[in-house]
């Protein structure tokens, strides 16, 4: 398949491993991925950073008898008034990855978005294959809750979000606090996100040479995720399986145009709006999974960027307010 992949992406993407997610197999691969400062130690480089944000680490209470969950804070500086916030969920297969991931993205939300971001380390499988991590994410986001006042927090201007796998998090913690009463919430922020176990769509049928994610990695995924035999799949899994996606918050949805994702997260939007939920669409043309993480550089992530900054000020405030 010919693939019209960004001018721009395809030199980045010529300088990477053919199929870096394919090593989803490869147990001492696994581990090496989970430590983002020790990535980018070896390879010379160090975390961004902005003048504009605080950062700090913390922990927050896990799910009964499970581990303290920690959390990576962002704050932008010089504001009086309280803020909206946005619990952000990592990308990485449910597998690989950490809070320091997607810190340029963290950052961005933070200092343009004018919003609190609280990156969330969860647990990982295999080793703690679902329902942990987005048990984690929910806890989290129930800390951010109840500690409204000491952060500095508007209740009313909480958001979810996420990339990848961090955006079937995102989606399945909107579901969560609706089902069970949690955080109300203003928005869920997905890029690029994991909705559906069952493969079915064209995309993931047409996309299994894509570059940086693939059908066969998606395969892979679920299997650590959810174990290779599995009768049953929760919604909180997968959000695409949930029956009812009424009264949930407003959604801003991103795909890529060679994405095996893509179709799935296209057909989310199109069933949320059908629910009545404000939504907003994009599916970036020449785009593959994942590129304003490993291209942040080029035009066609900057403005990937931009826009989920903008669909961030959209919902929850304008930071010059």
């Amino acid at each position: 398949m010919n693939l019209r992949i960004n001018p721009e992406l395809a030199e980045v993407l010529a300088t990477m491993p053919l199929d870096p997610a394919g090593q989803l197999g490869d147990e001492a691969m696994i581990q090496t991925m989970r430590s983002t400062p020790e990535i980018l130690a070896l390879m010379g480089t160090e975390l961004p950073t902005d003048d504009r944000v605080t950062v700090r680490n913390a922990e927050v209470p896990g799910p009964h008898d499970s581990p303290a969950v920690p959390i990576r804070i962002y704050t932008p500086k010089a504001t009086e008034k309280k803020m909206p916030a946005l619990v952000y969920f990592h990308g990485g297969g449910f597998v690989i990855g950490d809070m320091y991931l997607e810190e340029h993205r963290c950052l961005r939300l933070a200092a343009d978005g004018g919003c609190v971001v609280v990156s969330v380390d969860y647990r990982l499988a295999p080793e703690n294959p679902f329902p942990a991590g987005v048990e984690d994410c929910y806890c989290a986001l129930a800390w951010v809750g109840a500690q409204v006042k000491e952060l500095g927090l508007d209740l009313d201007r909480i958001a979810v979000g996420g990339a990848s796998a961090g955006g079937a998090l995102a989606a399945a913690v909107a579901q969560m606090s609706r089902d069970r009463s949690g955080v109300p919430l203003a928005l869920q922020l997905l890029i690029y996100p994991v909705i559906d176990d069952r493969m079915e769509t064209a995309s993931m049928k047409a996309f299994g040479a894509t570059p940086i994610w693939n059908s066969g990695s998606n395969a892979q995924m679920w299997d650590h995720y959810l174990g290779v035999k599995r009768d049953y799949v929760s919604n909180y899994a997968a959000p695409g399986r949930s029956t009812d996606l009424s009264d949930l918050p407003s959604a801003y949805v991103m795909t890529a145009e060679f994405d095996p994702l893509r179709d799935e997260g296209n057909a989310y939007a199109q069933r949320l709006l059908q629910a009545g939920v404000s939504t907003e669409l994009h599916c970036f043309a020449g785009a593959c999974h994942g590129f304003d993480l490993i291209a942040p550089a080029i035009e066609l992530s900057r403005r990937a960027v931009d826009e989920q900054v903008a669909a961030v000020v959209r919902v929850l405030g304008n930071p010059q307010d």
